[in-house]
């Protein structure tokens, strides 16, 4: 459980960890935090031997998994865990781009990512992966669920020992799948922002692998595979602009990065892309300090259905708002009940099954474009990063339920003559 030195491959195209305030380098060891400022570290890479190794023609001969992309990910040697993460599907959307009013609305459906249905599994693979490297034999994380499910699944798959720090209230899918790896679970009376000091001081202590800790300068790039796959998705084109929801603001702020080390390293043209930010209204404080044109984020208490975006005291989040700021973009909040609604029209209009998160972007995608916020014109990507399996409580009774019937004609008759007028009852209040 403790860690140890390995020599790094000459391979390797990350050469250290760098302060993002004061610039300020560190060597590439299990650390996060700047002893100079306390500012973030994160990693540096080699850009030029990148742009030697890797063309359009060298990633697309690669793996079918974010390790196409292994050139841009802080792992030093051959010994990757590769359990089918990434490559998830990039949607044309049709129906409900209609429904919005938009003629080019795509979404990046993490819904179905492997191997527990959310963007998770990209951070925690190469978290685990560089764990590995460093030497840990056991791995940990402060989680909402999303990430207990991943590190708890990838650990079992790597052969690693796990312990998972989890809120006492969180939703029963997710907590299930957790235990189904059969790691430690420590479920805390808290919310994960007290989940998550708990977690600091434990790894101070104990000396073992924190992915969203210790680790989370390697952890976080994982995150970027999500802005070189929707470019090649494109035909190695960027967006116009992007819809993601934010928690800690670390996401918003690697798909930006991502972005630009293809046109860094000349994968892609040079563009601007709009960047905007989802919220759930009772846990905002990124939305809150944009709105106000503050400078600075404001910690919150977490009061919402969605909470695997609940995290009232956002690590990235000055980030992320200069990121939405500096490209023209928004960051918005969305009520508990817009984002139910934005799950439901989701999955009635493309077939996609969304958590609470998800729900949250299609809320705020539908409130930008009301206020005119979205060009309809532009090339526009909401990325889903969950799936509605592990939230199936949030929509309970707002949904319908099935016809009882009896296994006879007249009864099915029946049925149906009562579900269509049931249905052109619905029709006739979307109406009004």
């Amino acid at each position: 459980m403790t860690q140890a030195t390995r020599t790094q491959s000459t391979a390797a195209t990350f050469t250290a960890l760098k302060c993002k305030e004061c610039g300020e380098e560190y060597e590439l060891q299990a650390k996060h935090v700047c002893d100079c400022c306390f500012g973030p570290l994160e990693v540096k890479y080699d850009y030029e031997a990148i742009r030697r190794r890797v063309t359009r023609q060298t990633i697309q001969a690669g793996p079918n998994s974010i390790w196409r992309y292994r050139e841009f990910l802080p792992v030093a040697t051959d010994n990757v865990i590769d359990v089918g993460t990434g490559m998830t599907p990039l949607v044309k959307s049709h129906r409900l781009a209609r429904r919005l009013g938009l003629k080019n609305l795509y979404i990046k459906n993490d819904a179905v990512n492997m191997p527990t249905l959310s963007f998770k599994d990209r951070v925690v693979s190469v978290a685990l992966s560089r764990a590995r490297e460093l030497g840990f034999t056991t791995v940990s994380c402060a989680s909402t669920g999303n990430l207990a499910n991943s590190t708890a699944a990838i650990a079992a798959h790597a052969g690693l020992d796990c312990v998972v720090f989890i809120p006492s209230d969180l939703e029963a899918g997710k907590v299930l799948g957790t235990l189904i790896y059969n790691p430690t679970v420590m479920a805390v009376h808290g919310n994960y922002d007290q989940v998550n000091r708990l977690c600091c001081e434990v790894a101070n202590t104990h000396g073992w692998g924190f992915v969203n800790i210790n680790l989370r300068p390697y952890y976080s790039e994982g995150s970027k595979t999500l802005g070189y796959e929707v470019a090649e998705q494109l035909g190695w084109q960027l967006p116009d602009h992007i819809v993601a929801p934010l928690a800690s603001g670390s996401l918003f702020t690697k798909i930006y990065k991502g972005f630009n080390e293809f046109i860094e390293v000349g994968l892609v043209d040079e563009k601007k892309v709009r960047f905007s930010g989802a919220q759930a209204d009772g846990c905002s404080p990124i939305a809150q300090a944009y709105r106000e044109g503050r400078d600075f984020v404001t910690p919150v208490k977490p009061n919402t259905i969605a909470k695997s975006i609940a995290i009232g005291n956002p690590a990235d989040g000055m980030y992320a708002l200069e990121i939405a700021r500096k490209t023209n973009g928004n960051i918005e909040s969305v009520s508990d009940t817009e984002i139910i609604e934005g799950m439901k029209l989701l999955a009635e209009t493309e077939g996609i099954f969304t958590e609470t998160a998800g729900g949250t972007t299609i809320a705020v995608l539908k409130k930008l474009v009301e206020a005119g916020k979205i060009n309809p014109d532009e090339t526009t990507v909401a990325y889903i990063t969950g799936n509605g399996l592990k939230t199936q409580e949030a929509v309970q009774g707002y949904i319908g339920e099935p016809i009882t019937l009896e296994p006879k004609l007249e009864a099915f008759e029946r049925a149906l003559e009562r579900a269509r007028t049931l249905e052109r009852l619905e029709w006739q209040q979307v109406s009004v």
